[in-house]
């Protein structure tokens, strides 16, 4: 079953409703976030609702009270669709609908409906379509409403009851075919990682339009394309980023997050989440001007939890420091987070102290070491120069004794039957215990 890519809430009138429990924390305009979220999807904002509950009503998730109101507003704003700052069940949509008489949307298809548009790819396109049936399989009821204007008598009995029955086994063989498709494209991008496994990769992560595409392009000279949007980039991209006294290494820009990101939807991108997943070092972009920065930084580390790499190395980059009023509050995000880097990626500001961290963040995978071997050992000579950094040669008769600056990962690969390792600084270290997991050498080559 194909997705109408072109369906949303473009060019509507939309009326906003947040509830929210009493003990929840919120943004001095806690529908700033969704605003921006229903203006991305092409809809306009006309009007606002908020309430405070213990807990959500489990048939309309407003109280009576509020829920009155919303007709009144319904009507007098003229809407064409109510949208939730929450995730409603299919139950509370079909009841809102009944009583409002107009559309009612929550958080989560928005962000579907946005995903939908901006994907480019045919990877991103399976995803997005897969998170969308997902979404959509328990509230296939719900799509079926207009058949109960047809009268029902002779002939007439129950075409709805047997169409939606059709419409779910369409649905459900869609998902097993694109859960299929999605699992080729994600063992096939786990090759592409692994490829690239003789050089150092970084990866930018962060919160939906905190400027990773514009620090990308900063410090790669990339030239992709960086928009003032929610999800403007939902496809990875890699390029070379050359630091200073150090070298080349690959550079990841992945699709931003955001709060209560659908875990669903989290699964879909699994694929295009594999660079983040693979890195050697994570750049978690933090826009420090948005009054929400400290939220939007545990909404991503949230992410990074369900993606199962909340303990991979991280440096907190907090950009747009030259859109801050208050000096004051970069100061106390520091006070958290220590090791985190104030930058601007407009201006350029920060960035050779980020280059700076980066190299040091990222050596230490690497071993300083001197290996001994036989000087006709041409083929690990070769494997030095190509996976490390040589930095000197001694020879003594047969032998020479090789000072280089090694990967770990590579370094535990060698054979020490065949050469000699120490560790500077630390003695001799076996290469079992500095293995790090990675299969040793062929023989002939160590």
């Amino acid at each position: 079953m194909e997705i109408d890519r072109k369906q949303g809430v473009e060019s509507e009138a939309a009326l906003l409703v947040g509830v929210y429990l009493n003990d929840q924390r919120l943004a001095e305009d806690p529908l700033e976030e969704l605003a921006g979220l229903v203006e991305t999807a092409g809809a306009r904002v006309v009007g606002l609702m908020t309430q405070r509950r213990e807990r959500p009503d489990k048939t309309t998730y407003l109280g009576k009270g509020k829920l009155d109101q919303l007709q009144k507003l319904v009507e007098s704003t003229e809407a064409d669709v109510v949208i939730f700052d929450n995730d409603l069940s299919p139950a509370q949509i079909r009841n809102l609908e009944q009583t409002l008489e107009v559309k009612v949307l929550d958080r989560t298809e928005v962000i579907l409906d946005i995903f939908s548009n901006r994907a480019q790819t045919h990877e991103s396109r399976l995803a997005v379509e897969l998170a969308q049936l997902e979404y959509s399989l328990p509230r296939l009821k719900r799509m079926w409403t207009h058949l109960s204007r047809l009268k029902m008598g002779v002939g007439m009995r129950g075409p709805g009851e047997k169409q939606l029955e059709t419409d779910r086994r369409l649905v459900e063989k869609r998902i097993t075919d694109l859960r299929g498709e999605l699992d080729k494209v994600l063992r096939r991008r786990e090759r592409e990682v692994a490829a690239r496994d003789d050089r150092m990769t970084v990866s930018l992560v962060g919160y939906t339009n905190a400027g990773k595409s514009t620090l990308m392009n900063a410090l790669t000279g990339a030239g992709v394309v960086a928009q003032d949007k929610l999800f403007a980039t939902l496809d990875t991209r890699t390029r070379r980023w050359h630091l200073s006294g150090w070298g080349p290494v690959l550079l990841s820009d992945t699709v931003g997050f955001i709060r209560d990101l659908p875990h669903h939807l989290v699964a879909s991108f699994k694929a295009t989440l594999e660079e983040a997943r693979q890195a050697d070092l994570l750049l978690h972009v933090a826009d420090v001007s948005n009054p929400a920065v400290m939220d939007q930084i545990s909404a991503v580390y949230s992410v990074l939890e369900d993606l199962g790499i909340e303990q991979k190395g991280t440096v907190l980059v907090l950009n747009k420091m030259d859109s801050v009023s208050d000096p004051g509050t970069i100061g106390a995000i520091e006070r958290d987070y220590p090791g985190a880097v104030a930058v601007s990626a407009v201006s350029g500001t920060g960035l050779l102290q980020l280059e700076s961290i980066v190299s040091e963040a990222l050596s230490h995978h690497f071993l300083d070491v001197d290996i001994e071997t036989a000087v006709s050992n041409g083929r690990l000579l070769a494997y030095l120069a190509k996976n490390g950094e040589v930095l000197s040669r001694t020879y003594t008769e047969d032998r020479v004794s090789v000072h280089c600056r090694l990967p770990r990962k590579f370094a535990g690969r060698i054979s020490p039957s065949e050469a000699t390792v120490k560790v500077r600084e630390n003695g001799r270290i076996s290469s079992s215990e500095i293995a790090n997991g990675q299969p040793p050498l062929d023989s002939d080559v160590a």
